[in-house]
């Protein structure tokens, strides 16, 4: 296998030496799916096509050719918007590989996010949520999209309720029987811990 391999590689390149572009490099403006147009219109003439996705989206700023002085920030929840297109200094998101600070300029990553605190600085200004799960893409133009499952200011918080809900779930930990009892247990008490450092961290 590893003999085919080598003799395959010394042959030369296997696919064609054209780098794929980043999302970054392609064009900032919309481009109409034309495709999609053309076949629709071949099978239904006297209808106009449905909207695609890129239908709703606003075209892409540009990538800067230096790295402006604030952040923009969109940070969305299944049912509201908390912020959109806000200028800030800087967020902290609380990723599944660590706490990951985010200014203008950042290179364009993914990072799921874990329940944790997500702060916003703004100027000396820090707002600070409680997320529970998400993602976050950080674009290379200095835009940075926060989508999170559920989020709740931080000084919303009702520590007693948080104790409180720790321990319930802690005592179904112990007392549970089926893996899917102890599975949801566990993440009762991981969104709860979560929860509690936030409140006394």
């Amino acid at each position: 296998m590893l003999r085919q391999a080598s003799r395959l590689l010394a042959r030369g390149p296997i696919l064609a030496a054209r780098p794929r572009p980043f999302s970054t490099d392609l064009p900032a403006a919309q481009s109409a799916d034309a495709t999609f147009t053309e076949a629709w219109a071949k099978v239904i003439p006297n209808m106009d096509p449905p909207k695609t996705p890129l239908s709703f989206m606003q075209p892409r700023p540009p990538t800067p050719s230096s790295i402006p002085s604030k952040l923009t920030v969109n940070f969305v929840l299944p049912y509201a918007s908390e912020l959109a297109t806000k200028e800030v200094d800087m967020v902290i998101v609380p990723a599944t590989t660590g706490q990951m600070g985010v200014l203008p300029g950042h290179v364009a990553t993914i990072a799921e996010l874990k329940p944790g605190v997500l702060s916003v600085h703004e100027g000396n200004e820090v707002t600070k949520y409680f997320v529970s799960s998400g993602f976050v893409f950080i674009h290379a133009n200095s835009f940075a999209d926060i989508i999170a499952v559920e989020a709740v200011p931080l000084d919303q918080l009702d520590a007693n309720l948080v104790q409180k809900g720790l321990a319930d779930f802690t005592s179904k930990l112990s007392s549970a029987t089926t893996d899917l009892e102890k599975a949801e247990a566990q993440i009762g008490i991981d969104v709860h811990s979560a929860l509690n450092s936030a409140l006394t961290g």
